[in-house]
């Protein structure tokens, strides 16, 4: 049997998934701070040891950079501590029904690409948004011709579990690469 720990912490929340022969057996969602709690709670909850986690698969972003190096650190410790692979899958792939719209603070969005730049710039007209993005600016790309499925509809969260389709090199977790789409905020000081 092959048991996969599954989790992205690059957005406003944190999609954790336990999957074992190509089947969710849990999920939670949570905070990036909580991520190692969710996937022992999840272990346990499977009736599982920690031992008998095969692989771990990370979202890599876009998103917050200090939630997305959260999520490499600890795929990076757990994979070191247990002695498992590790895949780095973009965030992109853990939404389903729709593209994904991930917010990116000052006035702009994250969209496959991968691109950020300001929502009205986005040709949408006729298109299916999900995501916290296509939430923030639900009037925006209504007004341009876009669907957003209501706000408590699940495909507006990342779900952990989609990421396994992706998830295609696994090796050691010192070789992920994150997705930053811009620069970081902070600076060296001179």
């Amino acid at each position: 049997m092959k048991t996969i720990f599954a989790f992205d912490t690059a957005t406003q929340v944190t999609s954790c998934a336990l999957v074992r022969d190509g089947k969710a057996v849990g999920e939670r969602i949570t905070d990036a701070r909580s991520v190692v709690l969710a996937a022992d709670e999840l272990v346990r909850d499977a009736g599982l040891g920690h031992g008998d986690i095969d692989a771990l698969v990370v979202g890599t972003g876009p998103g917050s950079f200090t939630s997305i190096r959260v999520g490499l650190a600890t795929a990076h410790g757990v994979g070191l501590a247990l002695g498992v692979p590790v895949a780095g899958v973009s965030t992109f792939h853990a939404f389903d029904g729709g593209i994904p719209v991930i917010d990116a603070k000052r006035g702009q969005v994250f969209t496959p690409g991968p691109v950020v730049g300001p929502p009205e710039k986005l040709e949408v007209d006729g298109r299916r948004l999900v995501g916290d993005g296509a939430l923030r600016y639900r009037e925006l790309f209504e007004a341009a011709g876009a669907e957003i499925p209501p706000d408590e509809d699940p495909a507006h969260l990342p779900a952990a579990r989609l990421l396994l389709a992706h998830a295609t090199a696994f090796g050691p977790a010192e070789a992920l690469v994150p997705l930053y789409v811009r620069a970081p905020d902070a600076v060296p000081a001179r």
